[in-house]
């Protein structure tokens, strides 16, 4: 099994930027793909990007297509969001998830939940207006 732990969410004005990393631990040569997924309150979890993990190709979600940034470090067992010009509406819990049983034929299939069989804690990201 694959262990994860987010940080780097917090308290932020309309405009800036943060960054969120996910450290994965444990069998982590299993690893296909990470994503991450956010969760505002009273919503669905929601895809926002994934990462193939042997060759680096990504997807983002239209809502932060030009906006978020999905990047792994391979040695440090690390992916990173990278989010600029944030939004009130980004406003939610975000979690990073891992896929290591799954080989989807097109890295469009990581949108969905399903396609995970690990996940972070999540980390709290607010954004202020």
């Amino acid at each position: 099994q694959v262990q994860l732990v987010e940080s780097g969410g917090r308290l932020v004005q309309a405009g800036a930027s943060l960054r969120l990393s996910c450290v994965a631990s444990g069998q982590t040569f299993s690893t296909y793909a990470m994503g991450w997924f956010r969760q505002a309150p009273g919503k669905e979890r929601e895809f926002v990007a994934a990462i193939r993990w042997n060759d680096g190709n990504s997807y983002h979600a239209n809502s932060v297509n030009g906006r978020f940034t999905i990047s792994r470090d391979s040695a440090k067992n690390t992916v990173y969001l990278q989010m600029n010009s944030l939004k009130p509406e980004d406003t939610a819990v975000y979690y990073c998830a891992v896929n290591t049983r799954l080989r989807p034929a097109s890295i469009r299939m990581l949108v969905a939940v399903a396609v995970y069989d690990g996940w972070g804690q999540g980390t709290q990201v607010t954004v202020s207006s």
